[in-house]
């Protein structure tokens, strides 16, 4: 009436041959990616300096930098030519600033422009407005397709102008 050794040890046996053929045993990581932020900061101010003096300064409230790319939120920016620069985003890749969201640059000389998204290549200083923008100065109302402002060279070459200039009596 009892069951015998020998049928509960075959029993085992084929189980343990059916897992292991069925059952894969990997060392792979899960399919979950993992972040590899190299950099993360808020609220911070960065300066850029030479032997000589300050280059740049720019203040973020978020920021983080993932594979050699560097996104900032609430973007504040300074250099001896730009008086301040401003955008709700920007990213920072090999030494162009890609700006999106309320950008606007006060520059030295007065003029104050606003527009949605542009683009800031460090190294030629020359501001890349690639959407509708306006331009401000005294009473002075300039609005236009696109621009390049040259920082260096403090001139800025537009499409598609409309504007209202007032000039001085002689």
């Amino acid at each position: 009436m009892g069951i015998k050794l020998e049928y509960v040890l075959i029993f085992a046996i084929a189980v343990t041959i059916a897992v292991t053929t069925t059952v894969k045993l990997t060392n792979k990581a899960t399919g979950a990616s993992l972040t590899k932020k190299e950099l993360e900061f808020t609220d911070t101010t960065f300066i850029e300096v030479d032997t000589q003096k300050m280059q740049a300064r720019s203040y973020s409230t978020y920021g983080v930098r993932e594979s050699g790319v560097l996104r900032l939120e609430h973007l504040t920016y300074h250099t001896t030519n730009i008086d301040l620069l401003l955008a709700n985003q920007g990213t920072y890749k090999q030494n162009i600033l890609f700006l999106d969201g309320n950008v606007s640059l006060q520059e030295k000389e007065g003029f104050f422009y606003t527009t949605e998204h542009a683009n800031y290549n460090q190294k030629t200083e020359i501001l890349h407005i690639t959407s509708a923008f306006t331009a401000h100065m005294n009473q002075n109302i300039i609005k236009g397709k696109t621009l390049d402002y040259d920082a260096k060279k403090k001139e800025a070459n537009a499409t598609g102008i409309d504007a209202v200039i007032y000039t001085t009596k002689k």
